[in-house]
């Protein structure tokens, strides 16, 4: 399957998942279908298992080794064994080969179902009891009328394998840059708390005042009062805001919604948008260009994080001065 083929409009808060089952043997000898999610965007192709070569010192039960795919070397990882389930064998399992955070890695799954066309609106965040059953690796919950489907943090798991891959690993080297003067003030807007937290913590270190918000939804709602607010008060939209950086993957509004919301407010379009996500590779970059987003950095690397926001807002605000 290749990711050009499905396309979606940049900016409807849609997204199309691909739906696949992890079959789990049970202690009493039964078999147990466990459905579970990821983003179409992050998805490459789907292929038979291939053969593997052992790679002796790996430190994750659930890395399996490689595989040569056309000539480039892949990683594959037994997804039901790092969900901690004893997968059932079967000679039909198939391999989903992705793309995120800037690498290919290869997922074993024990087959496929169909693509989903939905809204953000109609993924449901997990609640605490979930975070804490799944080991914090759902990242959303779509019901339909037969069954549950469960989107998994990819990246997640990823990261517990790869610590080239590992966020917190990279924002802890991040040397942040501490200026004097006036205090920015940035809107942050990510459903992972961890990387809500981090990515707060490291420009507030550099400097800046950082609201954060768990969804484009509520990251909206409070831009929205900001706006009414200057309004009101008869102020520049700067006096309560500077910048927003946002996830694109998020229940209920994803981050280009976001941005296409604000670029189409005449009052909130002054505001720079940076989107931070494991989805900006080459192939979907222009998808945050057509939302007007004004800069794109792909998770993990954050290094220039701060140094890229402030450029950003010293350049809108001369804009916005020589106006």
């Amino acid at each position: 399957m290749s990711q050009t083929n499905i396309l979606l409009e940049s900016g409807t808060n849609e997204l199309e998942i691909i739906e696949f089952y992890i079959e789990e043997t049970l202690p009493g000898g039964g078999v147990y279908r466990g459905y579970y999610g990821m983003n179409v965007a992050k998805v490459l192709e789907i292929i038979r298992r291939p053969t593997v070569t052992g790679v002796p010192s790996k430190h994750h039960p659930a890395a399996l080794g490689t595989f040569n795919l056309r000539g480039r070397v892949l990683p594959l990882v037994d997804l039901g064994g790092w969900l901690g389930k004893q997968v059932a064998a079967s000679d039909a399992l198939k391999v989903i080969v992705s793309e995120f955070s800037g690498m290919v890695t290869a997922f074993l799954v024990s087959g496929v179902t169909r693509i989903h066309r939905l809204s953000w609106s109609q993924v449901e965040a997990p609640d605490m009891h979930m975070q804490t059953y799944s080991g914090q690796s759902v990242i959303g919950v779509v019901r339909f009328e037969d069954r549950i489907v469960f989107l998994l943090d990819m990246e997640k798991i990823v990261a517990s394998m790869n610590p080239r891959a590992d966020i917190g690993a990279t924002l802890a080297a991040v040397e942040p840059v501490v200026t004097q003067g006036e205090q920015w003030h940035v809107l942050i807007a990510d459903d992972s708390s961890a990387i809500r937290n981090m990515i707060g913590s490291t420009l507030e270190k550099a400097g800046f005042r950082v609201t954060r918000t768990s969804s484009g939804r509520e990251a909206w709602d409070v831009l929205v009062d900001w706006r009414k607010r200057s309004e009101e008060e008869r102020k520049h939209i700067y006096d309560y805001v500077d910048l927003v950086v946002s996830d694109i993957e998020m229940p209920e509004m994803d981050g280009h919604n976001l941005t296409r919301r604000i670029k189409e407010d005449q009052v909130l379009q002054k505001l720079p948008v940076v989107l931070f996500s494991s989805l900006i590779t080459d192939a979907l970059r222009h998808k945050g260009a057509a939302v007007g987003a004004d800069d794109q950095i792909s998770k993990p690397d954050l290094p220039g994080l701060t140094e890229r926001v402030r450029g950003l807002i010293e350049r809108f605000r001369q804009g916005a001065s020589a106006a």
